[in-house]
């Protein structure tokens, strides 16, 4: 991982939020936050201690900024956050390290926008040995799969999970629901939409659970995790029949 890849997101963040102006508005939010995000990671890189306690003295310039450009509930959780000090910040902080979701709770949103840079620069700099078998949560930190991705190989495609919080990609099998294993052709149902040629849903009739998956073959200037934030009316179709997502994404949707 390194800053390249931040600037690539906040670039494709632009595009869409031209291409679909019923998404500008949590595309732009995301944007300014990959761009303090980008902060954070260049800091981690500086930083001959590159730990969760060294980029706690980056948190209240962190909140301050959030203040400046997010919805009233995460505001009010920035100020909160401030009053609770330093000691009290990295106490909370480290509670929701081991967090899972953050739909519907602005604290914890707040608390994974500010780590999963540090996961990002931890997972690159670490590294994660693949076991053999197919894993469905990350091999670097456990966390669930945010996104799917079908990267070119051969004459058809090969489809990796991206990681909720630090990023990571690893192999998957193309008929497997990453929910349960299930694995029955006819249980694992596919939408698409004629807007999004890219992105399908990939739905589980098992466990009723669904994540997105961006088509590369279809769509090679395609940033999954940025394309997974701005195919809404996706997720909608997915809601209406019952479907729940896998994990949410960065900004808790």
């Amino acid at each position: 991982m390194n800053l390249a890849r931040f600037d690539q997101r906040i670039r494709r963040a632009e595009d869409l939020a031209v291409a679909h102006p019923f998404a500008a508005e949590v595309l732009r939010f995301y944007q300014r936050v990959a761009t303090l995000q980008k902060g954070l990671y260049g800091y981690l890189k500086e930083s001959s201690a590159a730990d969760l306690t060294s980029l706690l003295s980056k948190f209240p310039e962190f909140l301050s900024e959030i203040e400046t450009i997010a919805p009233e509930p995460i505001v009010k959780s920035a100020r909160e956050w401030k009053s609770r000090g330093m000691d009290g910040s990295l106490a909370l902080l480290e509670s929701h390290w081991g967090s899972t979701s953050t739909a519907g709770d602005p604290e914890a949103l707040l608390a994974w926008l500010f780590l999963q840079p540090y996961a990002e620069y931890l997972a690159g700099h670490t590294g994660a040995a693949l076991r053999d078998e197919t894993p469905a949560a990350c091999p670097f930190c456990s966390r669930k799969p945010v996104v799917g991705v079908l990267r070119p190989e051969g004459d058809g495609a090969k489809r990796s999970l991206i990681c909720s919080m630090c990023s990571s990609e690893w192999p998957f099998g193309r008929i497997i629901c990453p929910g349960c294993g299930e694995q029955t052709v006819e249980k694992l149902a596919i939408y698409t939409a004629e807007q999004f040629e890219h992105v399908r849903v990939e739905a589980c009739d098992t466990c009723g659970g669904y994540i997105k998956t961006v088509d590369l073959t279809k769509n090679g200037r395609a940033v999954p995790i940025v394309d997974e934030l701005a195919t809404i009316p996706l997720n909608l179709w997915a809601q209406e029949r019952g479907y729940v997502k896998l994990q949410t994404n960065i900004l808790g949707i």
